[in-house]
């Protein structure tokens, strides 16, 4: 297998794994940016699979090569419905943020694999038969050697998820409504003092963050897993809670720290057909994944420094 080659298959599936974590990580930055901790992004994942899954599979008649794009879209939309729950409970019952967090990933893969059942009478889905496929970027994919490493047979949705985490950056940093949003993430007393309706902020850094979460879980599903069951999304929640970490809770940063991560998620699909890791165990590789978000945490965690208000309950009269 030739250098190019090996590039080629290496990138191309990393962007296929990075994807769902890019929209999700860059999710969890917004909510955590508004103050409120986020660790339900698992659930909400399992939530956006299991609607974008039951969409293309209802619609692909109809809509034909735009089904994974709506259906995405639509896991967005059950994201957000989803997050309410989470958002209601840390902002108007000023409930512990991980405790909400983990009752989400508790109650959505039960939710979800029951109303599978009551769908179709079984444990899991059919296969869809519109799924994000391979795309050549006209006219970059004949760039010697980077059009045929980036832009031939790769992902355009990966594209798309780099392109959001840009223009998140710009939202956050660069308007009006991204500096409210971190202002209240700092110091909710101050924020309030001028003016700013703290709980409303709040709200919007979770319905974002369940808009990005569904729309990962749908990509995840649409993308890799192809059809939706209980053990469709086992993990990529954590792990983009772990990419916002060790992206500092900026979204550029949890973008690159995504790659990292859909790297090693690739290599153990793909290692048996790289020279260089074919004679390792398929075990290691498959969980290499989770042992890596277990070292970038224990070596990253303590220096990285969240919003001060992150997980607080805000209290106005206070």
């Amino acid at each position: 297998m030739s250098l190019m080659t090996i590039l080629s298959l290496l990138v191309s599936s990393m962007l296929i794994y990075a994807t769902p974590l890019i929209l999700t990580s860059i999710g969890g930055t917004f909510s955590e940016r508004s103050g409120v901790v986020n660790v339900g992004l698992e659930g909400i994942m399992v939530m956006g699979a299991f609607s974008g899954i039951v969409f293309n599979l209802g619609f692909s008649e109809t809509l034909g090569n735009a089904t994974p794009w709506v259906a995405t879209f639509v896991g967005g939309l059950v994201g957000i419905l989803f997050s309410l729950i989470h958002a209601v409970a840390t902002v108007n019952f000023r409930a512990d943020h991980i405790v909400s967090g983990t009752v989400l990933n508790l109650m959505a893969p039960a939710l979800a694999v029951f109303l599978v059942k009551v769908f179709y009478g079984k444990g899991q889905t059919d296969n869809i038969a519109e799924a994000f496929g391979k795309f050549d970027f006209p006219g970059l994919a004949q760039i010697p050697v980077i059009g045929d490493i980036f832009f031939k047979g790769t992902s355009l949705v990966a594209y798309v998820a780099i392109l959001i985490s840009f223009i998140s950056w710009y939202i956050l940093y660069k308007t009006k409504f991204g500096l409210r949003l971190r202002s209240v993430g700092e110091h909710p007393q101050a924020a309030d003092t001028l003016g700013i309706n703290v709980y409303r902020m709040k709200y919007y850094g979770v319905m974002i963050s369940g808009f990005l979460g569904g729309m990962g879980g749908a990509v995840y599903a649409q993308s890799i897993s192809v059809n939706f069951a209980g053990t469709t999304i086992l993990g990529p929640g954590f792990i983009a809670l772990a990419a916002m970490i060790f992206g500092k809770w900026n979204p550029v940063g949890a973008m690159l720290s995504s790659l990292f991560f859909g790297v090693s998620q690739s290599l153990a699909v793909i290692g048996n057909q790289l020279p260089f890791l074919s004679k390792i165990p398929t075990v290691y590789l498959q969980i290499a994944p989770y042992v890596l978000t277990i070292i970038v945490l224990a070596a990253f965690f303590g220096q990285a420094v969240g919003p001060k208000a992150g997980g607080k309950n805000y209290i106005k009269s206070k």
